[in-house]
């Protein structure tokens, strides 16, 4: 029986608690400042991709959550792929007994384990799983930090989901983004008790992409040029050691002034962008309410460039932030309980049940004074942890079938 060359790969989600906006090489993928992130589990949420080569193939093709999309289409993907390529050729001409699978047609398919309607960007987890399968499927000698360029190519937050725990991206100063790359600053066990929640208020596309935002941003707006010379360094230090000592309220101070000023710098962008909406901005004022509620800075809000919520938490304070959120923010009447909130780490008794107790007298006491926003206002939650690097599955858990088409095809 003939040989099957293929890998099969899930990688993460992460979220940025120092935000990365702007590109000095829009080519490469060079942003003006560096930028640092949490990666979620891959258990909640994570991209799984599997890429087979074959000499049989007559081309490459690419499969998205069941259906084919043209890769010729993105030149962020062939960039991608091509120079994966280029480092397995460079094998191959060391070694002339290695089979030559830079030269073959590929197959790749990939999937999301949490809804496309769910509203959250699948780019840094797509080409992190992408470039991480390309990698296992080829055998390279690279590093996930020098695999993290390749990823970068696709789109800039994945190459900070190339590692697991918290993770940054070194902006770099060179011309060819050799030095613009991620690196761990931690791993996931370091400090396991931090948890996600993430409010899901749209899955609406935005109105204004990311790349079209930052580059008016970096045309017009004068805080931007201030926040990339002087708050971004400081904040990246101030961050790296509250994350190494495990201070939850620096890091959690740290976390929301940075969301909180890169959408400043959206709105002074001329004309101005507005990636927030009034759900967005009655969260960030409730999680300042618990604050005040409890006396200490137990939650922190950050949201990239859309209205949805990420709010981070310590685990023995997440009960709390559960129970709050999932009662002000009730369970649109068309949406399952489970849908709505999974309940994965048991704070409820069923998913039924979220939203019908507050535990806290204090709590209780915010949650009365609030009141209820319109059912639907937050259309999803999902709770989470931080979680590990990409990880190689089997081949049982291959998604194409022996011929090297999709398991799971749509029309």
């Amino acid at each position: 029986m003939a040989s099957i060359y293929e890998a099969t790969v899930t990688a993460p989600v992460n979220i940025a608690v120092i935000k990365y906006w702007g590109k000095r090489d829009s080519a490469l993928i060079l942003p003006t400042n560096s930028s640092l992130s949490v990666t979620l589990s891959q258990d909640h949420l994570s991209t799984r991709t599997t890429i087979r080569a074959s000499k049989d193939f007559s081309g490459d093709r690419l499969w998205l959550n069941g259906v084919e999309e043209d890769v010729s289409a993105s030149k962020r993907l062939t960039n991608c792929i091509t120079t994966a390529r280029k480092l397995r050729k460079d094998m191959e001409q060391q070694n002339a007994d290695a089979v030559p699978l830079s030269t073959w047609g590929l197959h790749i398919c990939s999937e999301n384990n949490f809804p496309t309607a769910a509203g959250l960007a699948s780019s840094a987890s797509g080409y992190a799983a992408l470039v991480s399968a390309l990698g296992a499927l080829f055998e390279l000698p690279q590093t996930p930090s020098e695999l993290s360029r390749v990823a970068r190519v696709g789109s800039g937050s994945a190459c900070r989901s190339m590692f697991g725990g918290f993770v940054a991206w070194q902006a770099g100063v060179s011309a060819d983004g050799a030095d613009s790359l991620a690196v761990q600053i931690a791993d996931r066990q370091h400090w396991p008790e931090l948890q996600a929640l993430i409010l899901v208020v749209s899955d609406q596309k935005k109105a204004i992409s990311s790349t079209a935002g930052m580059q008016t941003t970096v045309e017009t707006s004068r805080l931007f040029a201030e926040r990339v010379k002087t708050v971004v360094p400081q904040r990246m230090v101030a961050m790296q050691n509250a994350i190494a000592a495990r201070d939850f309220a620096a890091f959690a101070e740290i976390t929301m002034r940075d969301s909180n000023q890169f959408h400043a710098v959206c709105l002074d962008t001329f004309p101005p962008i507005s990636y927030m909406n009034d759900t967005s901005r009655a969260i960030v004022g409730l999680v300042h309410a618990f604050n005040s509620a409890v006396g200490r800075v137990a939650a922190a809000y950050t949201y990239d460039a859309g209205p949805n919520a990420v709010i981070y938490a310590l685990k023995d304070d997440m009960r709390d932030i559960v129970e709050l959120f999932t009662s002000c923010f009730p369970r649109p009447e068309t949406v399952p309980s489970e849908a709505f909130y999974a309940n994965s780490f048991g704070v409820f008794e069923s998913p039924d049940d979220a939203g019908t107790r507050i535990s806290k007298p204090e709590v209780a006491e915010l949650a009365q004074t609030v009141g209820k926003f319109s059912a639907g206002s937050v259309r999803r939650i999902i709770h989470t942890e931080v979680g590990d690097s990409p990880r190689v599955l089997p081949a049982s858990e291959s998604l194409l079938n022996a011929a090297g088409m999709p398991k799971h095809a749509r029309e």
